[in-house]
C-alpha cells in the first residue's frame, strides 16, 4: 500500500489527482453533454425509478412548462422519448441535425448532435434494443446511429425523399420505410436490404404505424396532386405486401400523421380538414362518423398526435402554437396549452412519467411540461 500512495504522490502529472479528474469530467460533460442517467436531477431519477408504465394520469394534463430545450437553427419535424432510456429525447431538424437531449442533465442538455444527413431530418424513431436511433430525410436516405459512440452503423439508400421511419415492434432488427414517390419497404437491418416492397401507385408517404399484432399496417399518403382519395389512407398486409383496404377516408384531405390507440382497437389520423378521425383497427376499418376531435388547426403543417400513457387523452399539435388535450373516449376538448408563436409540430408523452409530455415548434423550439 505504501509503495501505491509513494507512486501515486510521486506522478501527478501522468495520472491527475481525484479533484482533477473530476473538473476534466465536467469540462468535457459541458463540452460534450452526457446521456448517463446518473447525470440527471435526484428528483427525476427518482421518478424514473418509481413510476410504472401505464399508470394514471387521473384526467390532469400536463400544463406547466418545465424546460426549454434550445438548439435547433430551423423547424423540428419530429421528437421521441427512448423507452429504454427514458430519460432521453430525441429530435430531427430541419437544419439538417439530429439532437439528443439529456433534459434533467445537471450540467450540459444537449448530450449528442448526430449531423451525417445532408439535408432536412424528417422523422427519427428510437430501438427497443438500446442506445441505437434510426432517422430518415430529404437526402433520401434512413441512417441507424449508436448514440452512446455517436456513430452512424448504417445508411438504407434509396431513390426517393425519405419522409417516415418506423421499427416493427416485435422485432427491432425490421423498419418500414415511407418515402416522395410512395413506394413502402420493409428493411432488414441484418442484410442492409428491403425484405419487402408495398407498391400502389401512391401519393408521397407521410406517415405509418402498425396495427393488430404488427401483422397488419396502416399509410398515409398525399392526396393533394391528383391522387384518388381512396389510397389516402390503406390498411397493408405485411407479410402479404397487399392492401386490405379501400376507400377507409374518401375525404380529399391529406393526414400528416396516424396514431394507433395504446390498448383499444382504434387508430386515428390526423387531417389537413383541421380534425382528428377516428378508425376501426379491424376490417373493413371504418370511419367513425360520429366521433372525432375538433377545435385545433393543422392549416398544411405536419401536425402529429399522441396518446397518454393510459390510453384517457390525446394531445395534438396545433398551428395556433398550442398543445391541445383531448378526452380520447368523449372526443371532449380538455385543455390547451399555449406554447409557441409558430405551429406545434410534434408532441410525444413521456413513456415512464405519465404528467410529463414534450413538444417542438415550426421555428426550432423544444419544450417538456409538467
Amino acid at each position: 500500500m505504501g509503495f501505491l500512495f509513494s507512486f501515486s504522490l510521486n506522478s501527478s502529472a501522468a495520472y491527475p489527482r481525484e479533484g482533477e479528474i473530476g473538473r476534466e469530467r465536467e469540462r468535457e460533460i459541458k463540452k460534450r453533454g452526457c446521456i448517463s442517467v446518473m447525470d440527471i436531477r435526484n428528483d427525476i431519477l427518482l421518478s424514473l425509478r418509481q413510476q410504472r408504465k401505464g399508470h394514471s394520469l387521473n384526467g390532469k394534463p400536463p400544463e406547466n412548462l418545465s424546460l426549454s430545450l434550445t438548439g435547433h437553427d430551423k423547424a423540428v419535424n419530429a421528437l421521441q422519448w427512448s423507452s429504454t432510456h427514458s430519460h432521453l429525447l430525441a429530435s430531427a431538424g430541419m437544419d439538417h441535425t439530429i439532437c439528443v437531449w439529456n433534459p434533467w442533465s445537471k450540467n450540459e442538455r444537449k448530450a449528442r448532435v448526430l449531423s451525417h444527413h445532408t439535408a432536412a431530418v424528417k422523422d427519427i424513431k428510437w430501438s427497443e434494443l438500446g442506445l441505437s436511433l434510426l432517422s430518415c430525410g430529404y437526402d433520401c436516405s434512413s441512417r441507424l446511429f449508436d448514440v452512446e459512440k455517436g456513430l452512424e452503423i448504417h445508411m438504407f439508400k434509396e431513390d426517393q425523399v425519405v419522409g417516415v421511419v418506423k421499427f416493427h415492434p416485435n422485432n427491432s432488427n425490421l423498419f418500414l420505410s415511407g418515402g416522395s414517390k410512395g413506394v413502402l419497404k420493409l428493411w432488414d437491418i441484418r442484410t442492409q436490404k428491403a425484405a419487402h416492397q408495398y407498391v400502389r401507385g401512391l401519393g408521397p408517404i407521410l406517415d405509418v404505424e402498425f396495427i393488430n399484432c404488427a401483422s397488419q399496417f396502416v399509410s398515409s399518403s398525399d392526396v393533394s396532386k391528383g391522387n384518388v382519395t381512396e389510397n389516402s389512407i390503406l390498411v397493408w398486409d405485411v407479410s402479404r405486401q397487399v392492401p386490405l383496404s379501400n376507400q377507409v377516408y374518401a375525404e380529399a384531405y391529406t393526414c400528416p400523421s396516424i396514431k394507433c390507440h395504446t390498448s383499444e382497437q382504434y387508430f386515428v389520423a390526423q387531417s389537413n380538414g383541421n380534425y382528428i378521425a377516428i378508425f376501426s383497427a379491424k376490417a373493413p376499418f371504418k370511419l367513425d362518423r360520429y366521433r372525432r376531435y375538433e377545435s385545433h388547426g393543422v392549416s398544411g403543417f405536419p401536425v402529429r398526435c399522441d396518446f397518454s400513457l393510459d390510453g384517457e387523452q390525446l394531445a395534438s399539435g396545433s398551428s395556433d402554437g398550442c398543445i391541445y388535450f383531448y378526452n380520447s373516449r368523449s372526443t371532449e376538448l380538455i385543455k390547451k396549452v399555449k406554447l409557441y408563436e409558430q405551429a406545434c409540430i410534434d408532441v410525444a408523452f413521456h413513456p415512464v412519467m405519465p404528467n410529463v409530455i414534450a413538444s417542438c415548434s415550426w421555428n426550432g423550439e423544444i419544450s417538456v411540461l409538467e
